[in-house]
């Protein structure tokens, strides 16, 4: 099956009907995110980058989960022949490329788990990747947002990790890459940004 905007819509429809939650909705202004900056990049397909955004949580289909929702998008995905958007499931989660900094849990087996670690060790990310990864810290459940709000967002919920910093410092290197390819700000891109900030 061909990855278009109205299948990933409608697999995100499906999956948040089978667990209903503030991520379904993080997925859409992702995706919309991902939409608004890739219409600015010479490289990317604005309905390709939309579609990776709304699915790169997809696995949240199974229930409450830590990172088993990365292995679960990427078979989820792979069963329908999604191969980039499977791995853009567990991608968005390593903008680093070492599944120690990782700052979830790790709630699947042992055999998923060093499949996951020699995944993300071999992967080769492009700037879809990168966008995701980008995005999804731009986007809260209500709205886009300021980076450093999503940092804290996430940081409260998970707590403090040796990669934190690494991780933030990764994700600003990001943005300053595609920003020098838009020759804007990417929050310019990002309508209700600054009233969700700081709401």
């Amino acid at each position: 099956m061909e990855l278009n905007r109205q299948n990933a819509e409608l697999a995100l429809k499906e999956a948040s009907e089978s667990n209903p939650g503030a991520w379904a909705d993080h997925s859409r202004y992702v995706a919309s995110a991902c939409k608004n900056i890739a219409l600015h990049c010479k490289n990317l397909s604005a309905d390709k980058a939309y579609s990776f955004g709304l699915l790169h949580d997809i696995g949240r289909y199974v229930g409450v989960c830590s990172e088993k929702h990365l292995i679960e998008g990427y078979r989820y995905c792979m069963k329908r022949g999604w191969e980039k958007a499977a791995q853009i499931c567990i991608s968005h989660a390593f903008m680093i490329q070492d599944i120690g900094t990782s700052i979830g849990e790790f709630d699947v087996s042992d055999g998923d788990y060093l499949f996951m670690k020699e995944f993300i060790a071999s992967a080769v990310y492009d700037d879809y990747d990168r966008l995701v990864q980008l995005c999804d810290a731009l986007a809260l459940p209500t709205g886009f947002c300021l980076l450093e709000k999503r940092f804290v967002d996430v940081t409260i919920r998970y707590g403090v990790h040796p990669a934190t910093v690494d991780r933030w410092k990764k994700i600003l290197e990001i943005k300053a890459l595609f920003e020098k390819q838009i020759g804007c700000s990417v929050y310019t891109l990002l309508p209700g940004v600054v009233e969700n900030s700081f709401c």
